[in-house]
């Protein structure tokens, strides 16, 4: 007679010998949600201790020292409770946070929905549900928003998939949490807070499978806190926004009947003519100041320009003699 194996709990991940996962779909692993609630025990006796002894301390300088003990314990026990509940309950409360945007929006529609018909006919719910379904699909804009945001939610869930498949490195296996997104005009940008065990490099060195995973061209990751490593922010592109076709308004403000402007070529200069410039300059005013005070170095200046040989003549023209030498400076 053999002995039945049961099944493992739902929404939980059950694993063999050979360490190769069952045919259900892993939601909590076993070990996530032993290593929790190990850590919430271990809280939970901590936080009692301590906040009892600090209870039973101030509460005996009035009452009876057992009377005190017991009032500081039962404080403890209160304070350390919904601590130790949180720290049990994180890994639901985890998995709550990553489909929030989903249960929020089918929430929303479900309970609309049932408003609108309990206190509208069926004329005016029509009407309703042609202009909530009718306006998104027909205005560009409002098409473009819900359709970049929908991305978001596929990229936080495609990154979740990434960490639980290839990126783990910790013994408890907790994924690390991916925060919030936005969209922007190259495809998303996702914040994540790393936990223990794993780093920037390790997200790097795994940069084209993460791409794989979540449909995209490239992406990149880089700490989004200078003073915390655990904060940063992964760009997921799908479109290179260079190559869009970008309208300027200046166009616009052009008259189109406005008559073009003549302009005049003008030969540009090939080499310089200065005629008019004297070789040497003499300041007036130097040479009498320089013989009130009896300045010989302004003697041996004029001297010396006087012995200077006196500079050749421009050329009448701009133009070279010969053809060859303007073909060598243009």
């Amino acid at each position: 007679m053999s002995k039945s194996k049961g099944l493992p709990a739902f929404g939980r991940g059950s694993s063999g010998r050979s360490g190769r996962r069952g045919g259900t779909v892993t939601l909590i692993e076993d070990r996530v949600t032993r290593s929790y609630a190990r850590t919430a025990k271990t809280a939970f006796y901590v936080i009692t201790a301590v906040v009892g002894l600090l209870a039973a301390t101030v509460a005996a300088s009035s009452w009876h020292p057992i009377l005190a003990l017991a009032a500081g314990i039962g404080i403890g026990i209160g304070i350390a409770l919904p601590i130790a509940g949180f720290i049990a309950a994180w890994p639901v409360i985890r998995v709550l946070w990553w489909w929030a945007p989903e249960i929020i929006t089918v929430s929303l529609i479900v309970y609309g929905f049932v408003l609108l018909s309990m206190h509208t006919n069926v004329v005016v719910r029509l009407l309703v549900v042609a202009l909530v379904a009718g306006v998104p699909a027909g205005v560009p804009v409002v098409r473009r928003r819900l359709i970049a945001f929908g991305w978001c939610v596929i990229s936080r869930h495609r990154l979740r998939a990434c960490f639980n498949e290839f990126i783990i490195s910790n013994r408890s296996g907790s994924l690390p949490l991916i925060l919030w997104a936005k969209p922007t005009p190259v495809g998303e940008r996702v914040w994540i807070w790393l936990r223990p065990g794993l780093s920037l490099a390790d997200l790097e060195s795994r940069l084209d499978k993460i791409a794989v995973a979540c449909w995209a061209a490239n992406i990149t990751v880089e700490r989004a806190s200078s003073r915390n490593s655990a904060f940063v922010r992964a760009d997921i592109k799908r479109r290179d926004a260079l190559t869009g076709t970008v309208d300027s308004p200046l166009v616009d403000l052009i008259d189109p009947d406005t008559p073009p402007a003549a302009r005049t070529a003008a030969e540009a200069p090939t080499a310089l003519d200065l005629p008019d410039i004297p070789a040497d300059t003499v300041d007036p005013d130097e040479t009498p100041r320089s013989k009130k005070h009896g300045d010989k170095g302004a003697d041996r200046r004029t001297d010396r320009a006087d012995a200077r040989p006196a500079p050749k003549p421009a050329p009448a023209s701009g133009k070279s003699s010969t053809p060859d030498d303007v073909l060598d400076w243009v």
